[in-house]
């Protein structure tokens, strides 16, 4: 029943989201110069490289679904033996993945708004923080999702199917704001290029 809820709930994300790649390709057509001036500020490079990072978190937290669905919330072995990693390690090391990729985006922030591309200074700037800022806030929410479940699993007397399914709900929040981020990624910094 949670599964079902919460497919519902990242449903209606979408939604969201698509009203916000509505909102970016009309105000991307409305001034196409200016588009492709700021466009040129973007740091590709960096976006790559925390694309590829968040990326590799959905296979950790992927690798973390199999071991709740073993029942096995920690390691069986040396932390070194990655393939007796239980769910809990495997969430912390999606946790740091996603951490690593918000510092990424907010040093891009930093230097965005250093060369002015600010929110009020023009239609891209508007569009490229709203669009990119709230999926970082997701990306937030997945973080401290991580923290619930991982708390959960330590504080159990025993990981039952309801930790479990916790641990799989959080998986499909992040694959969810994973794909999101590979859109966005595509529309905002590769796009440009082509169009």
């Amino acid at each position: 029943m949670v599964s079902v809820g919460t497919m519902v709930w990242l449903t209606s994300e979408l939604m969201f989201f698509a009203g916000l790649f509505a909102m970016f390709f009309t105000l991307r057509s409305a001034e196409p110069e200016m588009w492709a001036e700021n466009s040129a500020l973007l740091d590709i490079p960096l976006a790559t490289t925390i694309t590829v990072i968040l990326v590799s978190s959905s296979v950790t937290a992927q690798f973390g679904v199999f071991a709740a669905e073993r029942h096995q919330p920690r390691r069986t072995g040396s932390l070194m033996s990655v393939r007796h990693w239980g769910m809990v390690e495997w969430y912390i090391a999606s946790f740091i993945l996603g951490a690593v990729f918000i510092a990424g985006q907010t040093y891009e922030f930093a230097v965005l708004v250093s060369e002015g591309v600010t929110i009020p200074a023009n239609a891209f700037g508007s569009a490229f923080y709203i669009t990119t800022g709230f999926h970082g806030l997701h990306v937030v929410a997945g973080l401290v999702a991580f923290l619930f479940v991982i708390a959960r699993a330590y504080f159990s007397v025993k990981f039952t199917h309801k930790e479990a399914s916790a641990a799989v709900v959080v998986s499909y929040y992040w694959h969810f704001v994973d794909v999101v981020w590979i859109a966005l990624f595509g529309v905002v910094y590769i796009l440009p290029f082509f169009v």
